[in-house]
């Protein structure tokens, strides 16, 4: 990556690499992270997990989840890394599915926006009706809708959707960052329609600040380290968060953790405390007595994935082992995390992270349906189409050139307002 004065060049085959890195990255913190998925979540009403984990329970035994029926999760023994290799394959799951459906819709339809009906029609087509799903929450509730009838972003409003506030659309649409290089403002755009799907209000504005630093991460400074990017990336996007919204409290409150120099564990603490407990900033979903105090929602999810960034400080394990001690929905934050830092620093970066042959490929019918070649597809060839996807948004949504000669991408920087 380069700069010219009015222009940011990126080079087409980096990036395809840093993709490959990107979808390898999410599944091995998605995975991992269902480890401990809602093993502890707080004590909170009905539902009492006990003291959250710490990092002295890294490698020890799994506990059981919520819906563990007294049972671990069976992914692995005890809390661990959990890796694919090359005689294996990676299955697909909320965290990776979906974003899998939205760059396919894009590539199908020669669009870089997708329409209320296109959005519908993916949907319909590639998610199953009646058997499992792997719909939670406020995605269950749009599908619903979607199948009377009624298109997004009504989907997600509040008058339609209950479950507006859960944590859904942070976990799929990240990869909309990806798909406008430096240019959150290109991001945010088309990422405007897929987020409101099944978000609103604290939601919609904390699935928007993942979109934006997954789009800074290509015009971040490369000679600096990744944790220095990282929190470059996020302060940048943080501006975009009202301020009178809990998302920006709980920023600036585990952002202050971080300075101050409290252990992970003690921010990790003092969010369960101030959110869950006191309900401060506005925070008030214990009053609500939804299942599990919303251990599904937008919110404390997003304070919980804030203290992996942040003491994660730029390692993807180190990051991933903090998000999937943290506790409540621990696969989304480490996922979303995971496929940034994976970007960063593409699929040798990743590899040499774990030191081992890991798969290459993805089956999206785990999850999904209605994909060629049975659902079997590779990294490669996904970050290929993400290549393929940026080539139309760089012409018809930043006006920029892609220079197949050089193989680079010239983006203009935006326009200032």
């Amino acid at each position: 990556m380069g700069k010219e004065p009015d222009a940011l060049i990126v080079s087409r085959s980096d990036y395809k690499d840093q993709l490959y890195g990107f979808w390898l990255g999410q599944c091995i913190a998605n995975w991992t992270g269902l480890v401990t998925e809602m093993d502890k979540i707080g004590n909170i009403g009905e539902i009492r997990t006990g003291p959250f984990y710490t990092r002295d329970d890294w490698g020890k035994p799994d506990q059981p989840s919520i819906w563990g029926e007294g049972l671990p999760s069976g992914l692995s023994e005890t809390i661990d890394y959990v890796l694919i290799g090359k005689d294996s394959i990676w299955g697909a799951d909320d965290d990776t599915d979906i974003e899998y459906m939205y760059q396919h819709l894009l590539h199908a339809n020669r669009t870089s926006v997708l329409s209320p009906e296109q959005i519908r029609e993916g949907w319909l087509r590639h998610i199953r009706q009646e058997e499992e799903n792997f719909l939670w929450v406020s995605n269950q509730t749009a599908f619903d809708l979607m199948r009377e009838g009624i298109l997004p972003p009504q989907t997600g409003h509040p008058r339609n959707n209950s479950n507006y506030m859960m944590i859904d659309a942070q976990l799929t649409t990240e990869i909309f960052g990806l798909l406008a290089p430096g240019r959150p403002d290109v991001a945010l755009k088309m990422a405007h329609l897929p987020i409101r799907t099944s978000a609103y209000a604290d939601a919609a504005w904390i699935s928007e600040f993942y979109v934006s630093m997954h789009s800074l991460a290509a015009s971040s400074d490369s000679e600096k380290s990744i944790a220095d990017r990282l929190i470059w990336m996020a302060d940048a996007s943080r501006l975009n968060l009202p301020d009178s919204s809990y998302a920006a409290a709980m920023y600036d409150f585990v952002k202050m953790h971080y300075i101050e120099g409290s252990s992970w564990e003690e921010a990790r603490d003092a969010v369960y405390q101030r959110y869950q407990v006191e309900q401060q900033d506005g925070y008030d979903l214990t009053s609500k007595n939804l299942y599990c105090n919303g251990c599904f929602a937008s919110g404390i999810n997003f304070a919980a994935s804030l203290v992996s960034l942040f003491y994660g400080k730029g390692d993807l394990r180190e990051t991933i082992k903090i998000g999937a001690l943290c506790g409540w929905d621990s696969d989304n934050p480490t996922a979303t995390w995971g496929g940034l830092i994976g970007f960063m620093i593409g699929k040798s970066g990743v590899e040499a992270a774990f030191g081992t042959n890991l798969s290459d490929r993805f089956k999206i019918h785990r999850t999904r349906q209605n994909f060629e070649n049975d659902g079997i597809d590779t990294f490669e060839n996904m970050a290929q189409k993400g290549i393929d996807v940026i080539d139309h948004v760089v012409v018809e949504e930043m006006s920029g050139i892609v220079d197949f000669e050089a193989n680079v991408w010239r983006i203009p920087k935006p326009h200032a307002p």
